[in-house]
């Protein structure tokens, strides 16, 4: 009898099942957490120009560098610190994964939370132990801090806000979680991906406090900024760390047309930033509607979505569906989830046909 090919490949691999990517085809995109936004016509012409000159017949050189001192004058980089590029946060979670792949070492995270977190630690051959939130989406600060002193991981991801629940966590809680890490050496994670529409940034902690934060890694990316199709993210730390990470990206893991991308959405920040409070003013208008509709609970978000809670999650999800409204049905990814829906905030008018729908389905 001939073997398989498939017998090469990892049985927990063959188990898992793929990141799902919903079809959005004619549909009111709302799923992804994504800037509705699009680059005003006359950038796009602008940023056309400028990819048509890239010189795609030669390997990405030091237009990456321009691209990690454009960030680093974008973010004020604090003293001290480093900054690496990664194709998107995915790749940076992966990575860090491979670098603390030490034996016996774990992954901790809270939970519900992002997906990567998990899967990173499960393809690295990692433990990864999740603790979970309070009902009200709070960190479980006596729940983690048994669990760091458990297991004393490597990594303890702090997503700030979290997804899907959108919340920022209590700042002294943290504090005092990575004052846990840093006693056993374990490194702490701040992932900041909806930093643009949040009011407080890590990084403000980071300037003001760099020995209470020298086991902290701060994690971003362009996606929500408003680049979702570049894959561009950043990580930003003290140099000795980032500079041991850097190790293992692959040599050209950014390209050159998505270099060229993030560079001039930096040189147009204002666009940006711009957009970022337009999405903020809809999410207070988006939640003050919600909670008015009868039988929905919005929860309070920091981020550019927003969980709500319905009588029937897979109901609610099903009859938008067939209105052309597309949202993430969460309910089912944790308990604290139960007749959960995560609504991607949008333009005020796909917003308008979000609750003229959401209206029809209840």
């Amino acid at each position: 009898m001939s073997a398989s090919p498939m017998d090469m490949i990892r049985q927990d691999v063959q188990s898992m099942h793929a990141y799902a990517i919903q079809d959005s085809t004619g549909m009111v995109k709302l799923d992804a957490m994504e800037n509705p936004y699009p680059l005003p016509p006359a950038l796009q012409a602008g940023l056309g120009a400028r990819l048509g000159a890239v010189a795609i017949h030669r390997y990405p050189g030091a237009r990456i560098d321009e691209l990690k001192q454009a960030l680093v004058r974008y973010v004020d980089l604090p003293s001290g610190c480093g900054l690496m590029l990664g194709n998107g946060s995915d790749e940076l979670i992966s990575l860090l994964a491979m670098g603390c792949d030490l034996p016996g070492a774990s992954i901790l995270a809270p939970l519900p939370g992002f997906v990567m977190y998990a899967m990173s630690a499960q393809l690295q051959g990692l433990k990864f132990v999740g603790v979970p939130l309070t009902a009200d989406f709070e960190l479980d600060e006596a729940a983690m801090l048994a669990a760091m002193r458990e297991h004393r991981p490597a990594v303890t991801y702090i997503a700030y806000p979290n997804n899907p629940t959108a919340n920022l966590w209590n700042a002294e809680t943290i504090r005092r979680l990575i004052v846990e890490a840093t006693g056993f050496g374990g490194l702490v994670v701040i992932d900041e991906a909806y930093q643009p529409f949040s009011r407080h940034s890590w990084l403000d902690e980071i300037r003001a406090q760099p020995t209470a934060n020298a086991n902290v890694l701060l994690m971003r990316t362009l996606s929500k900024f408003g680049l979702a199709g570049v894959r561009i993210g950043y990580m930003i730390g003290p140099q000795a760390l980032v500079h041991e990470i850097d190790k293992l990206r692959p040599p050209y893991n950014v390209s050159v047309l998505n270099a060229e991308c993030a560079l001039f959405a930096l040189e147009h920040a204002n666009v940006f930033a711009e957009q970022a409070a337009q999405i903020r003013e809809q999410r207070t208008l988006l939640v003050e509607t919600l909670t008015h509709l009868p039988g929905v609970k919005p929860f309070p978000s920091e981020a550019n979505m927003v969980l709500v809670r319905v009588p029937d999650a897979q109901r609610s999800f099903d009859a938008l569906k067939a209105q052309g409204i597309l949202v993430k049905n969460v309910s089912k990814m944790h308990p604290l989830l139960t007749h959960c829906l995560r609504l991607t905030v949008g333009t005020p008018s796909e917003n308008a046909q979000l609750i003229r729908a959401l209206q029809t389905a209840l």
